[in-house]
């Protein structure tokens, strides 16, 4: 299957976009700004527990997005991470290819460009790298790249230290909802929780203002963990307006998902976010994303629902919520 990379449609060097990645006027960056002066929350994970708690209960509740720091990842680790996935895609383009996955027969793990087109049919300005990362059972090493060799020994150090923050975060988020610590991990299936990585480039782009590398959308996750390069592009929807997640050397960028949302019943919001993309710069991202099982039923927990709190979510399969997602399909 032929597919045309951003990549390498980059590369040539286009003083103007292409008509499929002008995004409809209301879209556009240029009409959209961020709005100026306000950071989005930054929580230590090194402060006492009571605070924690309170500080990620509220941008659960506020912004369904927060950065973590103290965290515990090696700045190292971050690095080789990064260098890994930038060589990737430093290799030539026939290379890359060996790797090309296929949506349409239901192969998404691999290197791909365009997970979703949208109704009008306009492009994202992006091309990544999918793969699984744990548990064990549903990893194939074979997908993942060949190249650079310390890929793998990289990212599986990478996936063991996430899984440890991963625990930390649900935990804490469960006591921010009123909950014992445990209850959000074992509703997302306990050691069979999955993390998926998703490696996103954002290739320099001709016309910025008119593009988006990734459009408006909640994640499907429970929770997304994501590291970026030190190119801006991230920017989260707050009360009518967009705001930019501003880099920060070694943080954890953390999106609360559909997942979470559904299990608190909308106590916690799915926070709607978008990517810029920049005329100069390659931008890049880590996304890790936490998912139940596909066979996990999820519906609001027992617990968050009285006469005040009524069931707003109905229960189903994350296979199934899947497949309404993918398809547009009202939840």
């Amino acid at each position: 299957m032929e597919v045309e990379r951003i990549q390498a449609l980059a590369a040539f060097g286009l003083d103007t976009l292409p008509a499929q990645f002008v995004r409809p006027s209301h879209e556009r960056p240029e009409n959209s700004p961020a709005v100026e002066g306000v950071t989005v929350p930054v929580i230590s994970l090194s402060q006492p527990h009571h605070a924690l708690i309170r500080e990620i209960h509220e941008a659960c509740r506020d912004w369904g997005f927060f950065l973590v720091t103290d965290h515990g990842i090696p700045p190292e680790l971050i690095g080789q991470l990064q260098e890994a996935g930038r060589e990737f895609f430093r290799l030539p383009q026939e290379e890359k290819e060996k790797y090309a996955n296929d949506p349409s027969k239901g192969n998404f793990e691999g290197y791909g460009t365009k997970m979703t087109k949208n109704h009008d049919e306009k492009v994202e300005w992006v091309d990544y790298f999918f793969h699984f990362m744990h548990p064990s059972g549903k990893v194939r090493h074979e997908i993942w790249p060949q190249h650079p060799p310390s890929y793998r020994e990289v990212t599986e150090e990478y996936n063991k230290e996430i899984l440890k923050v991963t625990e930390v975060l649900l935990e804490l988020i469960s006591e921010g909802l009123g909950l014992e610590k445990n209850v959000l991990k074992a509703s997302l299936g306990g050691d069979q929780m999955e993390l998926e990585m998703k490696i996103n480039l954002y290739p320099p782009c001709p016309q910025p203002q008119l593009a988006l590398g990734v459009e408006p959308h909640t994640d499907m996750s429970a929770v997304t963990i994501l590291v970026p390069n030190d190119v801006p592009g991230l920017q989260v929807w707050k009360d009518g307006n967009w705001f930019a997640a501003d880099y920060l050397p070694d943080a954890l960028f953390c999106h609360v998902g559909d997942q979470i949302e559904v299990l608190s019943n909308g106590k916690y919001k799915s926070v709607l976010h978008r990517s810029l993309v920049n005329k100069e710069k390659t931008r890049m991202s880590w996304a890790v994303f936490v998912a139940p099982p596909q066979e996990a039923l999820i519906g609001p927990l027992p617990e968050l629902i009285n006469d005040q709190n009524p069931v707003k979510y109905s229960t189903k399969t994350f296979a199934e919520f899947r497949y309404r997602k993918f398809n547009k399909l009202p939840q």
